[in-house]
């Protein structure tokens, strides 16, 4: 097989340099997002920036260790609705795109956003 094959979504992505670039624009675009900014306004960014990245690089198969909440503990009782996780998603792909992420990487991460739907939405 080849390397292409085989490399995991955080190989594929940059490692933990290229998440962290990607995580930036996620950030960005959050925050002048206007479904969601308002989620973001009490936020530490530099702390949320960082437990997304570990978040990104340990659920994409890197060697770093995500020690924030899991899913449903960091969004319980925020009442996110369905526009908002899609208000989300769109941001990411933002990002992706903005990054020159391939389509088969922007499918996987949207695959994976979408398996922690019903831990983020209506809590």
């Amino acid at each position: 097989m080849s390397e292409e094959v085989t490399a995991t979504l955080y190989e594929r992505l940059g490692k933990r340099a290229g998440i962290e670039k990607v995580v930036a624009d996620i950030w960005e675009n959050h925050i002048s997002n206007p479904i969601i900014k308002n989620r973001y306004a009490n936020s530490d960014p530099v702390n949320v920036k960082r437990l997304v990245t570990e978040m990104c690089c340990a659920g994409f198969g890197g060697p770093e260790t995500y020690t924030g909440k899991d899913m449903i503990s960091s969004h319980k009782g925020m009442n996110i609705n369905d526009a908002e996780f899609i208000a989300v998603c769109d941001d990411v792909l933002k990002a992706l795109d903005k990054n020159n992420v391939g389509k088969k990487e922007k499918d996987e991460v949207l695959c994976i956003l979408y398996s922690l739907k019903p831990e983020v939405v209506h809590l």
